[in-house]
């Protein structure tokens, strides 16, 4: 029990690596708040962990949007007392390169992935410092580290967050708060199934090579990224500051012959 009676708030947790985050958080003795923009999604990643015997509540968060932030954080330290864990889980992609992406969709990618690590963070931490005590869990990805065609938009994004992580850290250790990122590498979740077959007039041919970039020969599973979420929420990372947690793969320091 890794995470015994910890609270643990987990935003974009109503489908894919949130909501296996959520599960696994779960399995580990932690209340999880499942945060989404989409309630119902939320309530149903609630409703699998209390049928697996865990402990959840879910919460209508638009990460984007301060009120709706601070709601999150307020209703969840009103209802438990604390927050032990932020992960800052809430996403989305953007494709194409730079001079092909309109100005609102980039603002949208910037908004939803900057914006959103930054607004649950800014609602979270005054009780983490209070308390002088937390985790902050912030979702970057390998494509911080690499160059990678038409996805402009989504690496401003990550190498954002990555960045932003290092600084966070500096400014709450002494508080004894802990912030780290996850960079992952390509992982197999309903959106990148969706957008493979919007993308490629043969999906299996997008998925080729995808997994051609990686040196395990395949995509990642969320229970990968759930896994190495958990070992950042919990005790055994105690000495992990400022620090990227890459899971991809071998995307960032291999290359196939």
């Amino acid at each position: 029990m890794r995470l015994k009676d910890k609270i643990a708030l987990i935003t974009g947790a109503g489908s894919g690596i949130g909501r296996c985050s959520a599960l696994r958080f779960a399995s580990e003795g932690a209340h999880v708040v499942v945060a989404d923009i989409n309630l119902e999604a939320a309530a149903e990643t609630a409703a699998l962990i209390a049928q697996a015997g865990g402990e959840a509540s879910a919460v209508a968060c638009d990460v984007t949007d301060p009120a709706s932030a601070e709601a999150m954080a307020r209703q969840t330290l009103e209802r438990h007392g604390r927050i032990d864990v932020l992960f800052n889980n809430a996403g989305i992609s953007g494709v194409g390169a730079l001079h092909e992406v309109e100005p609102d969709a980039w603002d949208r990618v910037i908004s939803v992935n900057i914006r959103g690590t930054y607004l649950p963070s800014r609602a979270v931490l005054p009780s983490m410092m209070e308390r002088r005590g937390g985790v902050v869990i912030n979702m970057s990805s390998c494509i911080a580290e690499i160059g990678l065609a038409r996805r402009a938009s989504y690496a401003a994004t990550k190498g954002a967050i990555l960045a932003l992580t290092k600084s966070m850290q500096v400014d709450y250790a002494p508080y004894g708060i802990r912030v780290n990122a996850l960079l992952p590498g390509t992982i197999l979740t309903p959106f990148v199934e969706k957008y493979l077959r919007e993308s490629y007039s043969d999906p299996e041919e997008g998925l080729a090579g995808i997994r051609s970039r990686q040196l395990s020969g395949d995509l990642g599973r969320p229970e990968d990224v759930a896994e190495g979420a958990l070992f950042l929420a919990s005790d055994e990372s105690k000495f992990m500051m400022g620090s990227p947690l890459y899971l991809d793969g071998g995307v960032v320091f291999g290359k196939n012959a």
